[in-house]
């Protein structure tokens, strides 16, 4: 029987532009655990989209602050909401981004800050740190899945620290809006982004709360069950 999985998120209030127009665009809510129809015009039929936005709709729309890990032994969902919440609550610098769209690494469709933050860095690396002690240690299955991807000696070196690769300098903020995008269509599909997502490219908006999520089995997405506002917003 597999374990449920949770993950630290920065995932923007239910109500703002961002969350909407992103949510929309993979179609998933995760504060509520339902799909969601996608906006119109987008370059393709629905059927396409969604296999285009599968891998995102796993998780829903937001950034990574600590990568999905199963709870170590001992350890309650409950406590570690409490100590996110306790976090969240000592947190005293403010933290904005403006949004951009991006193609990652050229493969895959994401919101990204369009400069760079320290601030924002200061805080993810802090996730990381601050809430390591609930993370089970990676299982032979989940080291096997990392390293198919090509990584350093220091990405390794992370992984087995901290149970992710790209931390502290290798940390790079992303909303991701789409799986890998095919040369061909890459262009056409980017486009489609921009018009879909409008002003919120462009709009400063705060990084202002921690959320907690949950994936009860590998075939689930993930939805959020706590969240709590950083106190410098």
């Amino acid at each position: 029987m597999s374990e449920p999985r949770y993950a630290v998120y920065f995932v923007p209030a239910p109500e703002t532009p961002l969350y909407r127009a992103g949510a929309a665009l993979i179609g998933y809510d995760v504060y509520r655990g339902e799909c969601l129809p996608y906006p119109s015009g987008l370059p393709c039929d629905d059927a396409e989209w969604s296999a285009l936005t599968t891998e995102p709709r796993v998780y829903g729309f937001h950034a990574t602050l600590k990568a999905p890990f199963r709870l170590a032994p001992g350890r309650r969902a409950e406590e570690l909401a409490a100590r996110i919440a306790a976090f969240a609550g000592g947190w005293d610098e403010g933290v904005t981004i403006t949004p951009s769209l991006s193609a990652v690494g050229g493969r895959f469709a994401a919101l990204v800050p369009d400069a760079p933050s320290p601030a924002l860095d200061r805080l993810a690396a802090c996730c990381v740190r601050a809430f390591d002690e609930f993370r089970a240690p990676l299982n032979d299955d989940e080291r096997r899945k990392r390293l198919t991807a090509p990584l350093t000696a220091r990405h390794r070196e992370y992984l087995e620290r901290w149970g992710y690769p790209y931390v502290f300098e290798d940390f790079r903020f992303h909303m991701t809006l789409t799986g890998p995008l095919a040369v061909p269509r890459r262009e056409s599909v980017l486009a489609c982004l921009r018009e879909s997502l409008g002003a919120v490219a462009g709009t400063p908006a705060p990084v202002d709360r921690i959320a907690l999520l949950r994936q009860s089995d590998p075939d689930s997405p993930f939805r959020l069950v706590a969240n709590a506002p950083l106190r410098a917003s």
